[in-house]
Parts: C-alpha cells; structure tokens; sequence
C-alpha cells in the first residue's frame, strides 16, 4: 500500500499537467500513488495523464466532471485513497523533488496531523530568485490563519487520512478558500499542524486562475469568519488589515488587478495601521508600491511582490 496518496484536481491543464506530474516522478521517496481528478477537461488534459499512467501504474486518472474541486478532493481522498497521508497538489504547480521526503520524517513525529512548508511563486519558469513564504515556529493557531495564511495553497498541506475524514474533508460550496476552511475546522477539531521550514513547492501565479478572483476570495473569506465566530473565535481589526494587505500584494503580482492593489491597501490601513504596516518590509513596501503601482513595469510588480 502507498504511503502517499496525492489528489489532483484537473480541469483544462494540459498546458501545466506535465510539470506537475514530471514533478512527483522526480520525488525522492518513491511509494506513493498520484489520483487524478478530472473534473470535466476539454483540452487534452487526460490524454497527457494517460500517458504518464501508461509510464507508471502509480498515477491513476478519475472522473468526477463538473462538480468542481472541492467535490473533486473529496472523491479522491475520501473514496478512492489508499494511503495513509494525504497530499494535495494542484494542475499548475510543482514540487521539489526531496518533498516526500521531508514529509515522510516528519510524520514519524505521532502527535502531528498535518504538515506544511514553504513555497516559491513564479509565472513561468520556476526556481532562480523568487521569493517565498516562511512558516510559523509555533504549532498552527485559528487566530494566526484569520490573519495570513502560511500555508498558502492546498500544494503546500498533507495531513493523515483520518484526520481529514473526521473533519467530513472539503465544504463543496467553497470554490475559493476552501483550504483556509478546512483548516479551521481541522485545528477546532485538535488537530496539530505544524510548518517545516523547507522550500516544498512552485507556486504558479496565474492571472486566469481562481485565486485572481479577489472579490470572490473576500466573500469567501467571510463564510470562514462566521464559522469561526460559531468556534468561538473571532476576527480583529489587525488581521483584517494583514489579509487585506496579503490581498494588495496579491494585486500586485497578478497584474491584472493592480489597480485594485491601492483600494486594499487604504482599506487596510484604515482597519489598523499598524497591522498592514509591521513587519515594514511587507507593509510599508505594499503600500509604497500600491501608491506607484500603474506606473511600474508589470516584471517588476511580479519580482518584487512574488
């Protein structure tokens, strides 16, 4: 039986499909299955899959089109899994090749549930300079994720498979967010997820892709705010400020919405100034450059707000 078994949710990726899965067949811990949702794809998606599954039986290809990928995870982990862990990983992003590894060692630790890194942003080709997140020293909190997700992305978080049937996985009407969802519900249920201060993945940031929809992650963003509330956990005026500063980079970055990047950041410095400021290298930089934003190059915006 596999230790890993990675879900990937696929929807008209056959222009990132082959990255991703050249990136799990360079993994360096080698027992681990790969299941491939596809949620419906026009493009050639599955006939790239199906010729990695025809190089290696570990990478299986599933259907479950048009419900989406929450719906899409949920299939895969809850119905078809067969490891232990479960990974996620989406159509466009990559992982560097001892992740596995790394994963492996740190659930040897028998108190930790749930496991995640750092990432690496880019828009076309991955590695070099970019930068990347960091991860908190201490044991994963509510109140730290209603602030600044560290985990970032659903490529970046395993978890035991027993953990995330517990939790009844991912909310199906979440299309935006449903990582930092499922990640309340997990720590209000006792468990602990810790980060691990490696370079885990390539993150591709891509204008056309859900995250770009920043009005939508807001709203969603909300639904989780409630559900906390109902946890017993509430929203401060600092952590709106820093999400809404995390918003204004994300602005930056995607180009498509940098004028957007100058309204959140004067939203966040109305919430609390000192939340979207400190630590200055990321909130007095954010606000300096969503001031001057439409006037800088978009390769530019892209280095330093990656």
């Amino acid at each position: 039986m596999p230790k890993f078994s990675i879900i990937i949710p696929c929807y008209n990726a056959v222009h990132t499909i082959d990255e991703t899965l050249c990136s799990l067949l360079d993994q360096s811990f080698r027992n681990w299955e790969a299941l491939c949702i596809d949620d419906g794809s026009c493009d050639g998606t599955r006939d790239v899959i199906n010729g990695y599954r025809e190089r290696d039986p570990r990478i299986r290809v599933l259907e479950n089109p048009g419900k989406g990928p929450s719906a899409a995870r949920n299939f895969g982990a809850l119905a078809m899994a067969r490891g232990d862990i479960l990974c996620f990983c989406d159509a466009d992003d990559i992982w560097l090749p001892g992740k596995l590894q790394e994963l492996a060692n740190g659930f040897q630790d028998g108190d930790v549930s749930g496991l995640y890194g750092r990432i690496g942003f880019f828009q076309v080709q991955a590695g070099g300079g970019q930068t990347c997140s960091t991860v908190l020293p201490e044991t994963l909190s509510i109140p730290a994720l209603l602030c600044e997700n560290p985990v970032c992305t659903l490529s970046n978080f395993s978890l035991r498979r027993s953990a995330f049937a517990q939790v009844g996985g991912f909310d199906p009407q979440f299309s935006h967010n449903e990582d930092l969802d499922l990640l309340v519900r997990l720590i209000a249920d006792g468990v602990q997820i810790i980060g691990l201060d490696r370079l885990q993945v390539w993150y591709r940031c891509s204008p056309g892709g859900l995250s770009s929809d920043l009005v939508a992650m807001e709203r969603s963003r909300q639904k989780v705010l409630e559900r906390a509330r109902r946890l017993g956990m509430h929203g401060t005026r600092r952590a709106e400020a820093v999400y809404l500063r995390y918003l204004a980079r994300r602005a930056l970055r995607l180009g498509s919405a940098r004028s957007d990047a100058l309204r959140l950041t004067l939203r966040g410095l109305l919430q609390s100034p000192i939340g979207f400021l400190f630590p200055l290298h990321r909130g007095l930089g954010t606000a300096i450059a969503a001031l001057v934003a439409l006037a800088l190059p978009q390769s530019l915006c892209s280095t330093l707000f990656s």
